[in-house]
């Protein structure tokens, strides 16, 4: 009878220490080969001095990945497929937007998938699904060694997760750290530790509701007054007239891009005329390229946004008297429209808690001029009126706020809209862009003409919410010199550019007003002085003062726009004397917001809130709502 014989010892430990280096020197080839291909493709790449450390980061998770798999093939396959979509999503979120993945992109990426149609969502959706799925099927479910590899994960998770605060500072120390300059952290860290050092940032920076004694220490230092007017306005028992608010994506001046060599002007040359007659004023957006949101938030609630996540996802947890809630104070009734899907950005919730009483999206509309995934705005903008014509007719005020979508990236045009515009040649993304512009300022100056003569007393501001992208690493606005291609290397001059988008408001049959330029958290409380609504509100301890500079605070900085200079308020240790007061001003601010918008809105009792409005109870928050509002 032949027995099978036992493997030997010795031959299966070499067979095992043989199988780990194998899987140490795949994931060391595929770094290599991932890194000098997202160098080529997208210019993206760990600096030199990250090279070790960020090796070693991939070298630790290859090494609890294996531990779980089982079988050296299914390694390989799982491993390269989850480090391949990070490392593609990170590049392409650099070379679009300037900046490395974050620990929030996880959470909004619901988002994306909205925003994305055709093969650019399949590709995103096999990012997700196909790393997930091959992690499943790789790891052996009944093994000894992969239970105590998920263990050490959970475990690390868990202690990073308990203190968040130490490990952040260790981090830091190890490896450095700059709010205003994450491409720079990246390209200092790596990927690994870019996400593990953020991640812990943003665990550790929870900060507490702010204190009763905090709120009126801040709304002292604010002289816990409403600022005197900017204009000269009749001040009636309540406002009366209509408010129209048009936010134009990705809406910008094209013609400073010289390098792209247009064949003629964009702009409709009504649009030219309208935005001279303003003094050609600009807006300051908290943002670039995209997360609009942001945008939405100041324009409607009057606080600036500072951090480089969605306020409407996670920072707006009150319901809070925001522009349409104090509106409807004074009798308005609220109406906001976007053609996307409703819940992209969160804007269901975030839209019922700051008091609009009607929210039309996608499913509103007759999506009967699309331009791949977007719908032109001749359509959205015929569609509000048919919807809101009787309502600007009729006795009670209304706020119509109107955020396009026509004009987002990757800039299609449809059959009826053809390209009249040509570029340089290499400057396609640009020249794709400039048609987008051409029919959106003409279709927008047709819907002002009608909507002009249908309110003619009516208050209108419009305004683009950030610049476009134009290429990878600021194209199109670095060839033409008015970006960098990196935020580290940005003047003063470049970080008022990156975020000035033309501004236009019209005072009924007042005519244009010249604002100057204005951070777009100011803007509320213009609009109010503008209406006569001299009631006390939140929004005015934002308002504009006659002469002051604007400050536009961005991540980890702030930008001092006075005339046509600008001040870097960017390092607390080194930072030119006019940093002082807009930093102590903004610290002020800063309190005040968490209290209203997550905390215990105590600065809303001392400010006597809205009528209608109840300042929420300690400690108390609002559930998830449903889809109506």
């Amino acid at each position: 009878m032949n027995q099978r014989r036992l493997p030997n010892p010795l031959l299966r430990g070499l067979r095992l220490v043989l199988g780990w280096i194998i899987a140490m020197i795949f994931v060391s080839a595929w770094y290599l080969a991932a890194q000098a291909v997202m160098d080529l493709l997208f210019e993206v790449s760990p600096g030199p001095e990250a090279f070790q450390a960020d090796l070693i980061a991939h070298l630790m998770i290859g090494t609890l990945l294996y531990g779980m798999s089982s079988s050296l093939v299914r390694f390989a396959l799982a491993t390269a497929a989850l480090f391949s979509a990070l490392t593609l999503g990170n590049a392409l979120k650099m070379s679009i937007l300037g900046g490395p993945l974050m620990p929030d992109d996880f959470v909004a990426a619901k988002n994306m998938f909205l925003l994305l149609d055709g093969w650019q969502l399949a590709g995103a959706a096999l990012m997700v699904t196909v790393p997930a799925i091959l992690l499943w099927w790789m790891i052996a479910w009944r093994r000894a060694r992969a239970w105590v590899s998920l263990g050490i994960v959970v475990l690390a998770v868990g202690l990073l997760g308990a203190f968040p605060e130490p490990a952040s500072r260790a981090l830091d120390k190890q490896f450095g750290h700059s709010v205003w300059n994450q491409r720079g952290n990246f390209e200092a860290r790596g990927l690994p530790l870019q996400l593990l050092q953020e991640g812990v940032r943003s665990r550790a920076r929870r900060e507490a509701a702010p204190s009763a004694g905090e709120v009126a220490e801040a709304l002292a230092r604010l002289g816990a007054s409403t600022p005197s007017d900017v204009l000269k306005v009749a001040t009636p028992v309540g406002p009366t007239r209509n408010l129209h608010m048009i936010v134009l994506e990705s809406f910008w001046d094209p013609m400073l891009l010289g390098a792209s060599e247009l064949s003629a002007d964009p702009l409709d040359p009504a649009f030219r005329a309208l935005w001279a007659a303003s003094g050609n004023a600009h807006a300051l957006a908290p943002v670039f390229g995209g997360y609009t949101a942001n945008t939405e938030f100041e324009v409607l609630c009057g606080f600036p946004v500072e951090r480089d996540n969605v306020f409407f996802e996670g920072g707006l947890r009150n319901e809070a008297p925001c522009l349409p809630r104090h509106l409807a104070s004074a009798g308005y009734r609220s109406f906001a429209s976007h053609p996307n899907a409703a819940s992209f950005w969160n804007r269901v919730n975030a839209y019922r808690r700051i008091g609009f009483d009607t929210y039309w999206s996608d499913g509103d509309f007759e999506l009967d001029d699309m331009n791949e995934g977007f719908l032109g705005d001749a359509s959205l903008y015929r569609q509000v009126l048919d919807k809101l014509g009787p309502q600007l007719q009729g006795s009670t005020p209304a706020f119509n706020y109107v955020l396009t979508y026509f004009g987002h990236l990757p800039y299609p045009l449809n059959a009826r809209r053809p390209a009249v515009i040509e570029a340089a040649e290499g400057h396609a993304t640009v020249e794709a862009y400039a048609n987008t512009l051409y029919y959106k300022s003409r279709e927008l100056m047709a819907f002002l003409r009608e909507l002009r003569q249908l309110d003619p007393d009516g208050l209108i501001v419009l305004f683009g919410d950030h610049l476009p992208a134009l290429g990878n690493h600021f194209g199109g606005f670095r060839e033409s010199g008015l970006l960098a291609s990196n935020r580290a290397e940005f003047t003063d001059a470049m970080f008022r550019t990156v975020v000035s988008t033309p501004l236009i408001l019209i005072d009924g049959q007042r005519g244009v007003v010249k604002t100057g330029d204005l951070p777009f958290y100011q803007l509320p409380g213009l609009l109010l002085r503008l209406l006569g609504d001299a009631r006390p509100s939140m929004m005015a301890l934002t308002a504009p003062e006659p002469g002051s500079p604007a400050i536009r605070p961005l991540p980890g900085m702030h930008v001092i726009a006075d005339r046509d200079t600008a001040t870097v308020c960017r390092n607390p240790e080194n930072q030119p004397a006019a940093c002082e007061a807009s930093t102590a001003w903004l610290a002020a601010i800063r309190i005040l917001a968490r209290d209203i918008f997550g905390g215990d809105q105590h600065s809303l009792r001392r400010l006597e809130p809205t009528p209608g409005f109840r300042a929420a109870a300690t400690g108390s928050r609002l559930e998830e709502p449903a889809r109506k509002l």
